[in-house]
């Protein structure tokens, strides 16, 4: 996960600076993948220009949104096992698997998106599918599903931590579209929040 570390650490560092809405981004010699809201002059960065994800602009026909509404302390270790249980079984650091349901669901496994995704890490019903889930408002179903994506998308991003939890929120079709992270404001954004929770969970546990 070299590459990813690289990628991720130099994101991270532009995250304590003063918010700017521009993203800015360059691929280096070995392939990685750096963004940056805070250039500098040596001109390898390329403004990426932000744009809404087309995705937000209708809600999906037939959803029945479900905001989340679990506000008991305990659920950010409820989940603690079937946690620990995807990241042996897949392989992705249990840091990442909690940010990514910090962010989606913020640990209430009964939340709907208004495009449709369920759970505690928002499977939209095909990608359920795909990852051989058969109720994704089943907490253990739901993580491990999650997981087994968020596996798939770092393998076929060759470990970039960046493009995978870009993958993760836009798909995999609108990395491979845009041969990078795709310019939509929501999937900046969702990285932010993604990798601020990934450091704090790291921190926490002393990795």
């Amino acid at each position: 996960m070299r590459k990813a570390c690289a990628a991720i650490v130099l994101f991270a560092a532009s995250l304590a600076g003063p918010a700017h809405g521009d993203i800015y981004v360059y691929v280096d010699e070995q392939g990685v993948t750096h963004i940056t809201n805070q250039p500098d002059t040596d001109g390898r960065w390329q403004r990426y220009l932000e744009t809404e994800d087309p995705e937000t602009r209708r809600p999906r026909e037939g959803v029945v949104p479900v905001p989340a509404r679990d506000t008991s302390p305990d659920r950010y270790a409820r989940y603690d096992a079937y946690i620990l249980e995807a990241s042996l079984l897949y392989q992705m650091p249990e840091a990442l698997i909690r940010a990514v349901i910090r962010v989606e669901s913020d640990y209430d496994p009964n939340v709907v998106s208004w495009a449709g995704a369920q759970g505690l890490m928002q499977l939209m019903p095909d990608t359920a599918s795909r990852m051989e889930v058969t109720d994704s408002f089943d907490p253990r179903q739901n993580i491990l599903g999650g997981t087994r994506y968020l596996r798939y998308l770092a393998n076929l991003f060759q470990g970039d931590l960046v493009l995978t939890i870009a993958g993760y929120h836009a798909g995999e079709g609108a990395v491979l579209r845009y041969q990078g992270v795709p310019p939509y404001t929501t999937t900046h954004g969702y990285i932010r929040r993604v990798v601020e929770h990934y450091y704090r969970y790291l921190q926490a546990s002393g990795s």
